[in-house]
């Protein structure tokens, strides 16, 4: 559990963070490039600290400087690349970058049976006391809760793993014969995943498909602990400059109207959340973006399945998400920012490193991160008991896992209450879970980027200096991607309808009760 003394100990260290006008090196490792120090950042109007390396970006054995950007602006990223902010009763019409939590975690083999027994369940989650297991003829499994009801389902001939969640949703993952993998979700964005080699490792493409929208974003894989994990990759990069204005404080704190006062879902989660009266530089108004859009989507999908939960009151309490909680996640979006100028020097035309990008690194390095719930995710306390979490909750990372952990303990720092895990209690999330949780956060980070530079200067937002509009830089190995299918919606709504039926073939072999496999 976080103290009291250690929120005002991050508040301290969040206001020493947002004071500092040179941005701290991150320390990456990137094969095949060698990387120094930075050198401090210019002060604001400088023109920051140039690579040593080819202009061009670094080659084999070249050597850069890690440079913090300085207090300038950036380019951006393009109109198709942001999400519009929810606002007057609308939601976000850009998904968000998890699509379901379940999306990296790799399908069963066709064929084989998933576990029997044991700490993790048919789909590889951690299993919950009382859960039971029921394996079933052709490889087919079945894993019901305490109470009775199925909570997984395997079907083997398609390789698809089903998932009940315990707020009424339920999301499918198909692993296809040629690698590719398929997630659906009723009221949330799915996508169609499909690997491809760059510089000889492995990356993936994800193409999205959300209520007539398709876009793409870009996955590095690797193994991890057991686990197949999949690290966002930022399409394109912005300039040291735009990095330094985002990551530094601004001339003077800020207020922004964000426009969602009326909107059904603020009004919902009023005594969730509320945005800062003011704004003393980006990573805060990054961390009310997120949020805000978090929200909006997972009162979007409630209202579409109709599993919406009654919004619980307040009475006049202040908002669930306090200030000490935004101050941590804010630190938490300023490393980001910091870790994408680092990669930035390096990854346009050189290789990602997932070691430094995914949570390989948060879990290593001695640090306390804070990680943000994107979409309904169902957890275990630490009385082993199942508890649901949902878009906009927070969980804080107070102490490094065992070196051969395959799952992660976590303290939610806020929650919505009612049917979710309560707020204070420890609970264990999937190593995959947990990178998506990251992917999501650092792909919308970098939407709320684009949504910066194209609102500074309005709105009540500072103006960018004019170094800050340089035109982006697209990566390389987005250029080598695979390209969304015409059917990609078509095939990804299919598998919804074919999960119906797949469901019920399985359900059917099973009885009751019996011939299940208790841990």
């Amino acid at each position: 559990m976080f103290s009291s003394l250690y929120y005002k100990a991050q508040v301290v260290l969040g206001l020493i963070l947002l004071g500092s006008v040179g941005l701290p090196a991150q320390k990456t490792t990137t094969k095949n490039a060698t990387t120094t120090p930075a050198k401090p950042a210019a002060k604001p109007g400088g023109g920051g600290i140039a690579r040593t390396s080819n202009q061009g970006g670094p080659t084999k054995n070249s050597t850069a400087s890690r440079p913090g950007p300085t207090a300038n602006g950036g380019p951006n990223r393009g109109p198709s690349a942001n999400r519009p902010m929810a606002n007057g009763g609308t939601t976000a019409t850009r998904p968000t970058a998890n699509g379901g939590t379940t999306a990296t975690r790799p399908a069963a083999n066709r064929g084989a049976p998933p576990p029997k027994s044991g700490t993790t369940g048919i789909t590889g989650r951690p299993l919950a006391k009382g859960s039971q297991q029921v394996q079933l003829k052709g490889g087919n499994a079945l894993q019901r809760r305490s109470n009775g009801q199925i909570s997984d389902v395997h079907v083997a001939g398609r390789g698809m793993d089903i998932h009940h969640s315990l707020g009424g949703g339920r999301q499918v993952v198909v692993e296809r014969a040629d690698h590719s993998r398929i997630f659906a979700e009723r009221g949330r964005p799915g996508f169609i995943q499909r690997p491809y080699s760059f510089h000889g490792h492995e990356f993936a493409a994800r193409s999205y498909s959300y209520h007539g929208q398709v876009y793409q974003q870009f996955y590095r894989g690797y193994a991890y602990r057991g686990a197949a994990i999949q690290v966002y990759a930022p399409a394109h990069y912005y300039s040291v400059g735009f990095y330094g204005w985002a990551y530094n404080p601004w001339a003077a704190p800020v207020t922004f109207s964000w426009g969602f006062g009326a909107a059904p879902w603020y009004g919902y989660y009023g005594g969730y959340f509320a945005p800062s009266p003011v704004y003393p530089n980006a990573s805060l108004w990054l961390t009310d973006y997120m949020i805000s859009n978090d929200l909006a989507d997972d009162y979007a999908a409630g209202q579409e399945t109709g599993t919406l939960a009654q919004a619980q009151p307040r009475d006049n309490a202040p908002p669930e998400v306090t200030p000490e909680v935004k101050q941590m996640i804010s630190n938490e979006v300023q490393n980001q920012i910091n870790l994408e100028n680092a990669e930035a020097q390096t990854s346009p035309n050189a290789d990602v490193d997932p070691a430094s990008s995914g949570i390989a690194r948060m879990l290593g390095d001695g640090h306390r991160h804070v990680f943000v719930v994107s979409s309904s995710l169902d957890v275990i306390d630490d009385s082993g008991s199942e508890c649901a979490l949902s878009g906009g909750d927070a969980l804080g990372l107070s102490s490094q896992p065992s070196p051969d952990a395959t799952a992660v303990s976590l303290v939610v720092l806020s929650s919505k209450g009612s049917r979710e895990c309560a707020k204070s209690v420890k609970v264990t999330v999937a190593l995959n879970d947990l990178q998506e949780m990251q992917n999501h956060m650092r792909a919308t980070i970098d939407r709320g980027l684009g949504e910066l530079q194209a609102k500074q200067g309005k709105g009540g937002l500072p103006t960018a200096p004019p170094s800050a509009q340089a035109a982006p830089t697209k990566a390389a190995f987005a250029d080598l991607a695979p390209p969304p299918a015409p059917n990609d919606a078509n095939d990804i709504n299919q598998q919804l309808i074919a999960a119906d039926q797949a469901e019920k073939d399985v359900t059917s072999q099973a009885p009751a009760s019996g011939n299940s496999n208790n841990p």
